[in-house]
């Protein structure tokens, strides 16, 4: 790289005609300039410049070799110009791992928006609950929910979502609202093995509640429809039931009380990522830190 800086040196000396025209030019002192061009030029082992108090002229050798650093120097800005306008306008294929109920569920709407802001990315969204390897298959980007264990991946956190309890209108006709957690004891409250009793949160007070009598289930979308028809009442986050929200087929309940957050994160195998991964990950941490069940 130093190499380079060099020849870009010489080159706008060169362009100069003088190491102090040069000097303004880069904003490198004349005395650097210099020193840097004759190292050059001992790297090389042929003189490029005849200097003089008055100006500077090429050799032969420093006529043939400007033309040759005048195009790599070219090439490099033109380069980097190419890569500054990925940076703006990623494009490429954007392979990500999402857990399926996650995926479908919340985030289909966001990878629509994020698609919508850059055309030139084309998506291979892979929807599997095993845990893809980043290291040896050819992932961008792997989305998780929960604690991660211990790794050499690169975690970043993308949001806390907390879960709220939420059942249907027929179903609290049928059954009563509960206004407390102890309450819940004579409701069929759908559980998630996984995540055991619900530990429920309201400001400094806790109580945990028995789930699961009548239904265990291991699937985000089974479980929010069984609440839809009415079979009991579920702990999730807002943005998985938006939709039964706004079409009046679950309401919340007990709105006071809330479960344990849960932390969602973005994993890479590396912390140096290609633009279109950078973005994906930057306008997930945007998009699901706006107030929709998070803390």
């Amino acid at each position: 790289m130093e190499f380079l800086n060099d020849m870009a040196f010489f080159v706008e000396v060169v362009k100069a005609k003088s190491f102090r025209g040069a000097a303004d030019v880069t904003g490198v002192p004349n005395s650097t300039l210099s020193r840097r061009v004759g190292a050059l030029e001992k790297a090389i082992g042929l003189r490029l410049l005849h200097r003089t108090t008055r100006k500077i002229e090429l050799t032969e050798a420093g006529q043939i070799y400007y033309e040759s650093c005048r195009r790599i120097v070219e090439e490099a800005r033109i380069a980097h110009e190419q890569l500054s306008e990925m940076l703006a306008q990623p494009s490429g294929v954007l392979r990500a791992s999402l857990p399926v109920d996650f995926a479908t569920n919340y985030m289909a709407p966001l990878i629509a928006e994020f698609a919508r802001r850059h055309p030139g990315i084309t998506f291979e969204l892979d929807l599997t609950p095993r845990r893809v390897d980043l290291v040896t298959e050819p992932f961008d980007v792997a989305i998780r929910m929960g604690e991660q264990p211990s790794s050499t991946l690169i975690a970043r956190q993308l949001a806390r979502l907390t879960p709220h309890l939420y059942a249907s209108p027929r179903y609290l006709e049928i059954s009563g609202e509960p206004t407390d957690p102890a309450d819940l004891l004579h409701h069929e409250c759908i559980g998630f093995p996984k995540f055991g009793p619900w530990v429920l949160h309201k400001e400094q007070a806790t109580a945990e509640v028995r789930v699961g009598a009548r239904f265990s289930v291991n699937n985000v979308g089974m479980y929010r429809r069984l609440a839809v028809l009415d079979q009991g009442i579920v702990l999730l986050a807002e943005g998985v039931v938006a939709d039964d929200l706004a079409n009046g087929r679950l309401r919340r309940i007990l709105p006071g009380w809330h479960g344990r957050p849960i932390p969602v994160y973005a994993l890479t195998e590396t912390r140096l990522l290609p633009a279109k991964t950078l973005r994906f990950i930057e306008f997930l941490q945007e998009r699901l830190a706006q107030p929709s069940g998070q803390t």
